[in-house]
């Protein structure tokens, strides 16, 4: 092995592994990537890290931060190949941001709770800002749209502009499912659906609950539950896709109870 378990464990050793890959005569693969063709690879790589943090998996948590980490050192490689910029500058950047944004541990802020950091945190991202930009500009647009939906509700909330009670925003869900319910045309249907989630994200937020990862658990309890009944059908010599909707409901709760 070219590098001691001491050598593995330092972060300059991936980047040089990583530059090394990068070389003449490097990795072939490694070589011909791009900032545009890692989009993916990094974007799979994100839902890999949240994937181990839904299942509490610390063994697997540490593989896939490894693996991000990789995503990002090269982006940085391919970058100060290309003159843009340097890792140094991506370390700089954040520990400037940090020391920037939390005055009441580097500084002589006082803060009283975690809600005054939050609002603290946006007025110094406001003077940040290029005069005239939008506190929404910076939320990625091509987020999941649900967690886009909270984000953006997230940032309004920080400035104000928000419900005094969640029994008003539970009011406007009730609202707009009156509306969905209206709807006649497809178009109308498809913008009062939109609607009725962006309100259900409200909600959410203001409940402290991830829409994202509520989601993918409740994804992930479907998936037990139909593999379930998946294998009573195959146990009782049974085709699901014969079954009548009844049957498939009993199924259904029998899963309940299991899975």
């Amino acid at each position: 092995m070219p590098f001691t378990e001491d050598e593995l464990r330092k972060f300059d050793t991936l980047v040089d592994i990583i530059a090394k890959l990068r070389a003449p005569d490097g990795c072939p693969w490694d070589r011909k990537q791009t900032h545009l063709s890692l989009r993916e690879h990094l974007l799979e790589e994100c839902y890999e890290v949240l994937e181990a943090l839904d299942e509490g998996d610390s063994e697997d948590l540490r593989g896939e931060l490894g693996d991000l980490l990789l995503q990002i050192v090269l982006h940085a490689q391919i970058a100060s190949e290309a003159g843009e910029f340097e890792l140094g500058d991506v370390m700089m950047g954040i520990n400037a941001k940090l020391l920037h944004r939390h005055p009441h541990i580097f500084g002589n802020v006082k803060v009283k709770d975690a809600d005054e950091v939050a609002h603290n945190w946006e007025a110094l991202k406001q003077e940040e800002r290029e005069a005239g930009a939008s506190i929404l500009d910076s939320v990625p647009k091509h987020m999941p749209a649900l967690s886009y939906a909270q984000e953006i509700q997230q940032r309004v909330a920080r400035v104000g502009f928000d419900w005094k009670d969640d029994n008003g925003v539970i009011e406007k869900l009730t609202e707009e499912v009156a509306e969905f319910k209206k709807a006649k045309s497809r178009k109308q249907k498809v913008n009062e659906f939109g609607d009725l989630l962006f309100t259900l994200a409200n909600i959410a937020r203001r409940m402290e609950i991830d829409l994202e990862t509520a989601l993918r658990e409740a994804n992930r309890k479907f998936y037990r539950r139909f593999r379930y009944m998946e294998e009573l059908c195959r146990e009782r010599g049974l085709s699901f896709d014969k079954l009548s909707f009844d049957e498939q409901n009993a199924l259904w709760e029998e899963a309940k109870k299991k899975a």
